[in-house]
């Protein structure tokens, strides 16, 4: 019972804040340079990050913030629920954010998405999605943004393992910069698939920048899984499978 009253009060002060940045911030967004609209908007991760903690019981374990570059690059995790597109927007900002285009509809969240220059796909289409992600993924890279690609293509419960997908990798290669992999557990404290948090440990592992100079995209890939999947088997509660 007292998980549901700490979702309840959490997701009061979720939406209440969501709130105040579309009255607040989003009238002025649209005016500022991208880098502005990243520090304005991004003040609601920041508040998600602490305000998550703090309703939910959850302690952060996050190793590895010596290994973010300095420069851009292919942000490459694995995907369990919201919170880790909210950490990862404030790990290493600015970073451009691959996603499915029906997120860019929603009221004030979507709108905001708008406005700081993410790569929307239309799933329907995979022939396409996959040209978009590679002309533009390069392109932000090319301005400096970071790119931020979940090579399992949507969310996996904790303790399923799918299929990676190489476009991650293929953007790092094509732009000759390096893929940050990281691995966390945040499905165990935010499952994705119901709305009551659970209080815990929320481990993340940020891993050595993965060079892609003179490297093949599938041999990449092989080592962002590798990588990923042995930091899962350590910090995972929820036992990891052995195989996709």
């Amino acid at each position: 019972m007292i998980n549901v009253v700490r979702s309840l009060i959490f997701y009061a002060g979720y939406f209440l804040a969501m709130l105040m940045i579309g009255v607040l911030f989003l009238p002025i967004a649209p005016f500022l340079p991208l880098s502005g609209r990243y520090r304005l908007l991004n003040l609601y991760n920041y508040f998600l990050m602490v305000w998550f903690r703090i309703a939910c019981g959850v302690r952060y374990d996050i190793q590895g913030r010596e290994n973010l570059p300095t420069g851009p690059c292919v942000i490459q995790a694995n995907h369990q629920c919201e919170w880790e597109t909210v950490f990862l927007q404030v790990m290493k900002p600015p970073v451009c954010t691959v996603l499915k285009r029906e997120l860019l509809r929603l009221p004030i969240f979507g709108w905001g998405l708008r406005l700081l220059r993410p790569i929307s796909l239309d799933r329907s289409k995979p022939a396409r999605a996959m040209k978009q992600v590679l002309t533009q993924g390069v392109e932000r890279l090319g301005t400096g943004l970071s790119v931020l690609i979940f090579p399992e293509g949507t969310r996996v419960d904790p303790g399923i393992r799918k299929r990676y997908n190489k476009s991650g990798s293929v953007v790092a290669c094509r732009a000759g910069v390096p893929v940050l992999p990281v691995a966390h557990n945040a499905g165990e404290r935010w499952p994705g698939r119901h709305w009551v948090k659970q209080p815990g440990v929320l481990r993340v592992r940020i891993g050595k920048p993965i060079e892609t100079e003179g490297r093949m995209p599938d041999e990449v890939l092989a080592d962002v899984e590798a990588w990923i999947e042995a930091q899962l088997q350590e910090i995972s509660d929820v036992p990891r499978p052995t195989s996709r």
